[in-house]
């Protein structure tokens, strides 16, 4: 299959580099200084699950510089979507699908106002994964798995063929009946998980420990299900105590992505995260004092590391 990644993060890069050593025709769009090490020595993964030394990678600067895909991982961060969406609608044009594994809840509709809303099949990625140095790839634990669906959770053929390919390169890939709730689960422990870890510029452990700080993780998630409660996304008041039960499950050194760019003085994905827990919560009538008090503490962060 032909296959473009866009954004060759820790998600995109990853899952990406193992789909190019299955066979597939994988072409990475990067920049910076991770496009210049990857030209140079291509991609490598530190990985739990198995090292992984791409070279050469085939990478280019631009989608439009692509001449066609089947299947597109969609896996920039989240402020850069739209941008990154207009790069891809030619290939789009020609019968590519964007299966998109950004964080958040909003990625599907905001990608399908740019390349239409046919052409996005929305996913979740878990796993633990980092840029920590140009050309590779961190990733930590023994999971690293992508789920996705039609937007109505219906079977397709384009869904089934981009899970082939997935499977036959050793991902633990799944079409899952309900991509709303899955979406939903997710987010409901990314934006609490992100939150205070940035927040703290710590692991989960610390966190999740301490009686004070877990009480402010809890409300965060209880004030994420029951926002997406309210929008009538699959998830209900019970799924609370399932997230902070997963967070147990965590290794006590887990960081979240908004974390680790918080520490390097990249630009966060707060707003994108709490910041849409808060207008959610407004929007369906759901109070989100945690989510808002954490949008105001990090504000000084949000575009990267503050001029002092």
């Amino acid at each position: 299959m032909k296959i473009t990644v866009m954004g060759s993060g820790g998600v995109g890069g990853y899952f990406g580099a193992r789909l190019a050593a299955a066979g597939n025709d994988v072409t990475f769009v990067s920049r910076g200084t991770q496009l210049a090490a990857m030209r140079e020595s291509g991609l490598r993964l530190d990985s739990d699950i198995g090292q992984l030394h791409l070279n050469p990678v085939n990478v280019v600067a631009d989608a439009r510089e692509i001449p066609a895909a089947d299947a597109i991982i969609f896996a920039v961060k989240l402020g850069d979507t739209e941008g990154a969406a207009e790069s891809l609608k030619s290939l789009v044009g020609k019968g590519a699908v964007v299966y998109t594994f950004q964080n958040g809840v909003e990625s599907t509709e905001r990608i399908g106002r740019v390349v239409g809303p046919g052409a996005v099949v929305p996913g979740v990625a878990r796993i633990a994964a980092h840029i920590i140095e140009p050309g590779v790839i961190r990733q930590a634990g023994n999971f690293a798995r992508i789920d996705f669906a039609e937007a109505d959770s219906k079977p397709s053929a384009r869904s089934a063929a981009f899970l082939k390919v997935c499977k036959d390169a050793g991902i633990d890939a799944n079409v899952c009946p309900n991509i709303g709730r899955e979406l939903w689960m997710k987010f409901a422990m990314l934006a609490p998980h992100a939150a205070m870890t940035a927040l703290t510029r710590g692991p989960i452990g610390p966190v999740r420990s301490n009686p004070k700080s877990r009480a402010l993780l809890q409300s965060l998630v209880e004030e994420t299900v029951a926002v997406g409660a309210a929008l009538k996304t699959g998830v209900g008041p019970d799924d609370a105590a399932k997230v902070m039960q997963g967070y147990d499950a965590m290794p006590k050194g887990f960081l979240a992505s908004m974390a680790h760019d918080i520490l390097a003085g990249k630009p966060i994905e707060v707003e994108h995260l709490s910041g849409v827990v808060v207008r959610l919560g407004k929007e369906s009538s759901v109070p989100t004092p945690s989510h808002t008090f954490i949008t105001q503490a990090l504000a000084p962060f949000a575009n990267g590391k503050p001029q002092v």
